[in-house]
C-alpha cells in the first residue's frame, strides 16, 4: 500500500490542471508542464485535487501509484512557486558570471567554461561565488545544477570546487611528514 499515493494533490489558486486521455497538464504563473500518466494508474480531478489510484493489484501498478503522485505534486508545485537550487563556488580565483545566454565559469582551468543556459531554466549569480538555478520543472533544475557542478566537483583536501549549498564536503587529512 502506497503511503504517498493515498494523499490527493491539492490544486492551489492560480493553477489550472486538465486531464485529457493519459496526459495531465498543469498551467500556472510560472509556465505550463505536462505529464503522460502511466497506463498502470488512473488519474482523476475532483474537488480541487488530483487523485491517483492503481489500476489493479500488480507490483508495477502499486509502484507507479506513488511515483505518479509525486510527479504530479512536483508539476503543481513547480508551476505555482517553482524550484531552486543554490550552488557555491570555493577556491582562489574560482568565479561565475552570467553573460547573455551563457554562464561563464572560471574554475582553475587554462580556459573559461561557457555553459549555455537552457531556455526553460533561469540561472543567476548574486555574487561571483554563488549560482542560483530556478525553474518550474524540478527534474530540469536539478539536472542543470548537476551539470554545472560536474565541471569541478568539490575535492576532499581543500574543499575547492562547485558544491550544492546544502552539501557538506567530507574533508581528508593531508599527508604527514
Amino acid at each position: 500500500m502506497s503511503r504517498i499515493g493515498k494523499h490527493p494533490v491539492r490544486i492551489p489558486n492560480g493553477v489550472e490542471v486538465q486531464l485529457s486521455d493519459q496526459t495531465l497538464t498543469a498551467k500556472g504563473n510560472l509556465g505550463s508542464l505536462s505529464l503522460v500518466v502511466s497506463s498502470d494508474v488512473i488519474a482523476s480531478i475532483a474537488e480541487g485535487a488530483v487523485t491517483i489510484a492503481p489500476k489493479d493489484d500488480t507490483t508495477r501498478s502499486r509502484a507507479m501509484w506513488g511515483t505518479t503522485r509525486a510527479l504530479v505534486n512536483n508539476m503543481v508545485t513547480g508551476v505555482s512557486s517553482g524550484f531552486s537550487v543554490n550552488l557555491e563556488i570555493s577556491g582562489v580565483g574560482y568565479r561565475a558570471a552570467v553573460q547573455g545566454n551563457a554562464l561563464n565559469l572560471q574554475l582553475g582551468f587554462s580556459h573559461d567554461i561557457a555553459f549555455p543556459i537552457p531556455s526553460d531554466v533561469r540561472v543567476s549569480c548574486e555574487r561571483p561565488t554563488v549560482i542560483t538555478v530556478t525553474g518550474p520543472d524540478r527534474q530540469r533544475v536539478g539536472q542543470v545544477a548537476a551539470e554545472i557542478r560536474a565541471y569541478r566537483p568539490p575535492e576532499p583536501y581543500k574543499g575547492k570546487g562547485v558544491r550544492y549549498a546544502t552539501e557538506t564536503v567530507r574533508r581528508k587529512e593531508g599527508k604527514k611528514k
